[in-house]
């Protein structure tokens, strides 16, 4: 949690007294390291190393380059995705169920301070709007939208009650509750018990879009990461018997 704040007060301090091409920076870096950690195992399933690594680099590569050059909505989602999939794969196999159900625990809590009560969540959402980086998806209400033209100013439309030309959707609430499907599949291997977390997402998703289309910015992470953690106590519970997989 600590962390998690500290680097968003500096990206925040960076991007109101300094230069926002150093975030733009750090964060394309991230980018495409996590898709060719995601696509190098994919690719050679297909073909050897070290052509593998090659069609691996080559995609992180257009995918950087079309995000500087052309970052259109369905190109900050598509690389959104393969983000999201990276990361729930890393993640997913290298952390327990029961640290990622507490972290699940803690980032829900801090979604929700960060959004009701001290709100910069909202402002680091204008930064992102303004880079233009994969770290939101972006979901136009109606077409033809374009979000290269988009210019920051989520807070102050929530304030006045404007009309948004799009719902925003931060990819780290696609990728947490991920987290805890990869993990039990991984360490589990109860395929019905990863089902039921998704289908306990999916529920948190359904009620998180309810109080969105209220107009007012919510935090993703208190109904996604409950309805994660409860659809795993529950399949568990009731098809095991126990917390399958819960060992430290």
């Amino acid at each position: 949690l600590a962390i998690l704040l500290g680097l968003t007060i500096v990206i925040l301090l960076i991007a109101r007294f300094w230069n926002k091409k150093v975030i733009h920076l750090f964060i394309l870096a991230a980018v495409a390291l996590t898709i060719f950690s995601m696509a190098d195992p994919l690719f050679f399933l297909i073909v050897d190393e070290p052509f593998a690594s090659a069609f691996a680099l080559t995609l992180a590569f257009v995918m950087v380059i079309l995000l500087v050059y052309y970052p259109e909505w369905y190109v900050v989602d598509t690389c959104g995705v393969l983000i999201s999939v990276g990361a729930i794969a890393i993640f997913g196999i290298s952390l327990t169920i029961p640290l990622i159900v507490s972290l699940l625990v803690v980032l829900a809590v801090y979604d929700a301070l960060s959004v009701y009560k001290t709100k910069h969540m909202i402002d680091l959402a204008d930064t992102v709007v303004d880079l233009k980086l994969p770290v939101l998806f972006v979901i136009p209400k109606t077409l033809p939208y374009s979000f290269r033209e988009q210019v920051g100013g989520i807070k102050k439309k929530f304030e006045k009650n404007e009309e948004r030309d799009a719902f925003f959707m931060g990819v780290g609430d696609v990728v947490l509750p991920g987290i805890l499907v990869a993990s039990c599949y991984r360490f589990a291997g109860k395929p019905l018990v990863c089902l039921s977390i998704v289908a306990g997402i999916m529920t948190g998703f359904f009620f998180l879009m309810i109080l969105v289309a209220k107009g007012k910015p919510q935090p993703g992470l208190p109904l996604l990461n409950t309805g994660a953690i409860i659809g795993y106590i529950l399949s568990s519970l009731f098809l095991y018997g126990g917390l399958v997989g819960f060992t430290f």
